[in-house]
């Protein structure tokens, strides 16, 4: 009898976290070595996998052109910020990018994936599912971080 079926990620377990993704993450959050970082499912490993980093002197465009039109992909953006009060500010957020023309099957699997990963990145201060570019649109990250 053959239980190889047991130690597979399911689709409501969702894909395993790559260390490098955390150790990435976490550069991000408290090295500010990274001003964005954009993850993929890789599935012949079936896990999170970091795809690619922006510098810290790369904008909000640079990030949102980054993401694949077509594809879906989960990102984190390290938005600084000056309040009100004058004060310098820093909120992450974490975008679940599944545009309407990606395949059902990403969807499917980056959706039921989302919520394990999004477990793994301590530190996310908002969160935002876009499935079109003005869902993310840069308006919406300044109003959500004021």
């Amino acid at each position: 009898m053959s239980f190889r079926w047991l130690s597979r990620p399911n689709a409501s377990s969702g894909m395993g976290v790559a260390d490098h993704s955390q150790n990435t993450f976490m550069d991000l959050k408290l090295k500010k070595v990274y001003r964005y970082v954009i993850f993929k499912i890789d599935e012949n490993k079936r896990e999170v996998v970091v795809e690619k980093t922006g510098t810290p002197s790369e904008s909000y465009d640079d990030f949102a052109a980054s993401l694949p039109a077509n594809d879906c992909r989960y990102a984190v953006f390290d938005f600084d910020f000056v309040t009100s009060e004058n004060c310098q500010k820093s909120k992450i957020f974490f975008i679940a990018w599944s545009p309407s023309t990606s395949r059902i099957r990403a969807k499917m699997l980056y959706a039921t994936s989302k919520d394990r990963f999004r477990r793994e990145l301590d530190g996310v201060h908002y969160e935002i599912q876009a499935t079109d570019p003005s869902e993310m649109d840069f308006e919406v990250i300044k109003d959500r971080a004021n």
